[in-house]
Formats: C-alpha cells, structure tokens, sequence
C-alpha cells in the first residue's frame, strides 16, 4: 500500500486531509444552473430555501469554506448583475491594475500560466486567478506565484459578502480575488474564465485583453449542442475594441470569432506556433500555441505596464510556467512508477496527451483513467485505448456523485479487443495495481480522464502540486 503523503512546507497543504473533505464535500453536490433573467431573490430562493442573508463576519478561514460549501460548487446563474453590483459597491468595476481575461476550452490554465510567469519574469507583481482547485480554494488566488496568505482571506471574504451577500460560489472568489489583487497592489491580473463566456463571472470585469485559448466541445449542456453554439457564448467576453489574441480555432470557432470581433472593432490576432527550439516549462507540443498566445499578449500588455519586454526576461518566463496535472512529469519512487497526470477530459485534450506521449518515443506502460459522467467519455477512452495498445488499462471509481459510472467505463473499454481494462475501487487501489508492472524503467504511466481524479491523486501526493524549486525564482532573477 501507499504511505502516508509525505510533509510539506506549504501552509495551505499543511492539513491535506482537511483540504480534501471540502473538494470533495462541494464537489458531490448537484450541478444547478438558473435561468438567465430570473431574479437574484428569486434564484436564492431556489437553491437556499430561504431569503437575503443577514451580514456576516468571516474570522477564520475554516468559516469562509463552510460558506462556500453551502452555497454548492456547480451552483450556476447565468447572469452578470450580482457581479458587477459587487464590483461597483467595491469601487472595483475598474480596477487600478491592467486585466488580461484568459476564454476557451483547452489551454486556458497553460495560457493563464505562460502570461503569469512572463509578468513576473519581467519583475511585474502579478496576481494570477485560476479553476478549479484539486485540495484547496487556496490554490485559485496567487500572487506572484504564491498563494493568497490565508491570513487575509477572512477580512476580505468578509468585505465580499457585504458587497453582494447572494453570489455563487464562483463568483465570490473571483471577486474576493479582485480585491486581493487590488489591495496587494498587483500591476497585472491574469484570470481565467470559468465556463463559457458571456455569463462567466470574470467577464464582469473590466479587461485590457481577451486570450482565446482553444475552443472545442465541452460542456455541451450549459453552453450549445454545437461548436458553433459554444464559440458564441464565449465569444461573448469580447469587449468593444478591446484587444483579442487568439490560438488557432476550428473553422466554426473561428468564423464566430471573426464575426464578433469584427463587429466589436476589437482588434484581432491569431497566432501561430512557437517555434520548437524555444525551451517551455510546460510539456507537449500544442503548450507552442498556449505559449504563443501568451507572448503575444504580454507583448500588447507591456506598454501598459511600463515595461519593455527583453529576450531574456521571455525566455526565462516561457521556461518556468508551471500547472500541476498538465503533462505533469513525476519522477519514478520506490512506490510508484514514472507517471505523467494529465486532466485531459475530452478527445481533443486526450489527442494532445497522446501526441505528446508519442513525440516523447516511450509507449506507456498502463493507464489510470476515469471520468465524469456528465462529459462526452467515450471518444477520449477509445484514443486512449488505441494508443495502449496490449498495455493494461485500470479504471478506478471517483468518489463524486457526477463521476461515470465506473463499471460501464470498463464495459466500453473492454468492447473492443483488447480487453484489458479493469476496475478498480479507488485511485489508491489503482495506483498499488501499477507499481510493480513489468516495462521500460522510463515508460510511464498515464494518469488521465479527469480534473477530479488527479485531485484524488493529489490528496495523496499534495507536494505534487508545487512546482518544483529548481523551478521557481523567475522575478527574482529578473
């Protein structure tokens, strides 16, 4: 069996145990969405069973938590008035730092991460805003790549609530985010979208420019049948002559993108790849676009900030982003072999898994995959399939109630010859299940199929989370 995760030094991993009750207690609770128009009062009422709340005074950050648990982590309102009511109260509708808001499908976090880390490669205090967590809420808010010191989180959850006591729960961290960044003096805001984007809390606020990251089908439920549908309602974050970066889209994406770009005159830009030579901190060859992406707009960012962007500064910058669970490398152990985390949970985010997986030369020597039931599973599970070959597949069951049912997982994995998938009760299990199988000592083992298993991981492993200290120190060798 696995031992006990092994210490750490980060204060808001300190208690991991703790960290993961309150994943995994909001992470079971129901997806509600409320229709856009329907009164906030209204909407409280639904998801509450009761009217406006009285005032409330946050002194530990174990309270700000059961807060946020009982408002319920897949709560939705498709609406921005309770956001920008809370921004004005703040007098944060226009905050006093430049904003790059980071839409799209796949690569928003990498995009989030490259821009973060060449900010502050540039010697820029930068607050970074990312989704979702895998332990803590903790990890969401940084600040030059630190995480919000717990410590003031009550005062300002505090302040939030009094702004606008009825937000969802992930409106009240963003907007506890925006006024850490703007008591913490950040010069740059990276926040990455949630979900969609016209309705996304993080398009309430004012932003210098939009990055579009990779638009595909996700979410098909909330946001569209189709790509088309799904682009629109991200598109929906462009701002009137607002600047737009763009990784390459799809045609249908595109064709939206164009379309409204065009009729906002926000002038618009899509990149190309990174060439292959430039060392990245983040691994995979579609991390060149998320990469580019970024560069470009800190390039349209930094007259804004001051600053002029330097050769080294880039390089630097480029070479030391860091996002846990994407293409995560961990090293081999005497408990474990090799494996590489990936949270790719749809066959677009597999494809990219694998072709890293492939331009590495190393067939993987297992698998680790389960998923949510609410995603299309079936066509990231067949390319992951395909790409094992005759190597094991081992499908552990989630402890979440959106999780797939992990016995029919294995029924369509064992569909097609051959049939080598087997299920299992838990990640521990499925992690003991690898560790002493045969293969290429460098051969890893793939970890993939969803944000939520990697959490399960995590709780493990929370070290694992950190980038690692060789790693680290961009700002300050600037």
């Amino acid at each position: 069996m696995l031992p006990d995760p092994p210490a750490t030094n980060c204060s808001q991993y300190a208690a991991a145990a703790t960290g993961i009750k309150y994943f995994f207690r909001t992470a079971i609770l129901r997806w509600n969405v409320f229709p856009l128009g329907a009164s906030a009062d209204k909407d409280r009422e639904l998801w509450h069973g009761r009217g406006m709340k009285t005032a409330k005074h946050f002194t530990t950050i174990d309270q700000i938590w059961e807060h946020l648990d009982g408002l319920g982590f897949f709560h939705m309102d498709l609406s921005l008035t309770r956001m920008e009511t809370a921004l004005s109260r703040l007098g944060l509708s226009r905050p006093p730092f430049v904003v790059a808001q980071i839409v799209g499908t796949n690569g928003k976090g990498s995009t989030s991460a490259f821009l973060d880390s060449l900010s502050r490669a540039h010697g820029c205090r930068t607050g970074l805003y990312t989704s979702p967590h895998f332990l803590s809420p903790c990890e969401r808010i940084r600040i030059d790549g630190v995480p919000l010191r717990e410590d003031l989180w009550p005062g300002l959850a505090t302040e939030v609530y009094a702004a606008r006591p009825d937000l969802t729960y992930f409106e009240f961290l963003t907007v506890l985010a925006i006024l850490a960044f703007a008591r913490q003096g950040v010069q740059l805001a990276v926040m990455e979208a949630g979900l969609g984007g016209a309705h996304d809390a993080t398009t309430a606020l004012a932003s210098d420019l939009t990055c579009f990251a990779p638009v595909a089908m996700d979410h098909a439920a909330i946001l569209g049948p189709t790509l088309r549908d799904i682009a629109l309602d991200k598109c929906g974050a462009i701002r009137p002559r607002v600047p737009v970066v763009s990784a390459p889209q799809f045609p249908a994406a595109e064709e939206v993108l164009r379309r409204q770009a065009e009729r906002l005159s926000a002038p618009l830009h899509i990149v190309e790849p990174l060439p292959g030579n430039m060392p990245l901190g983040l691994a995979g060859p579609h991390q060149r676009i998320n990469a580019a992406v970024a560069l470009h707009a800190w390039q349209a960012l930094a007259p804004r900030l001051h600053v002029t962007p330097r050769p080294d500064a880039v390089a630097r910058g480029l070479a030391r982003a860091f996002v846990p669970g994407r293409l995560q490398s961990v090293p081999a152990t005497d408990q474990h072999p090799p494996l590489l985390l990936d949270g790719a949970h749809n066959a677009h985010g597999m494809a990219a898994l694998l072709a890293h997986v492939r331009q590495s030369g190393l067939r993987p020597r297992a698998a680790i995959y389960s998923c949510l039931g609410d995603k299309d599973w079936h066509p990231a599970l067949m390319l992951l399939k395909r790409a094992l070959g005759d190597a094991p597949l081992f499908i552990p069951a989630l402890h979440n109630e959106r999780a797939a049912d992990a016995a029919q997982v294995v029924a369509a994995a064992n569909a097609a010859a051959p049939a080598h998938a087997t299920l299992l009760p838990d990640v521990r299990n499925a992690l003991d299940a690898v560790r002493d199988l045969p293969g290429d000592d460098r051969a890893p083992v793939i970890i993939s199929g969803s944000l939520y298993m990697l959490a399960e991981f995590y709780g493990l492993y929370p070290h694992l989370l950190e980038q690692p200290a060789s790693a680290q120190g961009a700002k300050e060798d600037a």
